[in-house]
């Protein structure tokens, strides 16, 4: 029941983000009419770019503590790219099939291993332990300098992150609008 209940949940968000994204997509699409489809990816990786950065460098300074809320708001906004790139392709979203696409474009540009998040945890974790060894050896003040010495590193990361999401869905819908249309042969099943 709780489960069926959140995959209803989860559909819903999804739906209404595409709504969101085609606003996006359309209001792109107005601002720079001439411009390449590249370009206009990169448009919107970039806007991205912002809110990842903010979020990294916040983060950075909250330490291990923040890593949840930093990695759901990252995934948040690959998932929200790569829908946007997907409308600015014209692919219908609210198909089960294309939902799918969607979230395999998302597993693709994290990776299925744990190296993405070992990644992403590290300069955190190692801030922490460096703040604590540094602490106990007297200079604490250097030691409450690790935090800040952390957040462009993680915002770097999560603008990384961005960048191969975004990278990611370029390729993968501008090359299925590119394949040519399926033909069958005559007298074939």
């Amino acid at each position: 029941m709780i489960a069926g209940l959140a995959r209803e949940r989860l559909a819903q968000l999804y739906l209404d983000e595409i709504s969101r994204a085609r606003k996006r997509v359309g209001g792109l699409r107005e601002r720079y009419p001439s411009a390449k489809m590249q370009e206009l990816v990169q448009r919107l990786i970039d806007a991205k770019k912002t809110w990842a950065s903010a979020s990294g460098a916040l983060s950075g300074l909250f330490g291990l503590v923040s890593l949840p809320a930093d990695l759901a708001l990252v995934t948040a906004l690959q998932l929200s790219l790569i829908m946007e790139v997907a409308l600015l392709h014209k692919v219908n979203l609210k198909s089960g099939r294309a939902r799918d696409e969607v979230l395999e474009v998302l597993g693709y540009c994290n990776g299925a291993d744990t190296m993405n998040l070992a990644s992403r945890v590290g300069p955190k974790l190692l801030g922490k332990i460096a703040q604590r060894l540094l602490t106990r050896g007297g200079l604490e003040t250097i030691g409450r300098a690790i935090p800040i010495v952390a957040a462009p590193v993680v915002a770097h990361f999560n603008n990384r992150d961005i960048q191969r999401a975004g990278l990611a869905a370029q390729r993968f819908y501008g090359t299925i609008r590119s394949l040519p249309a399926r033909r069958h042969a005559p007298g074939a099943a």
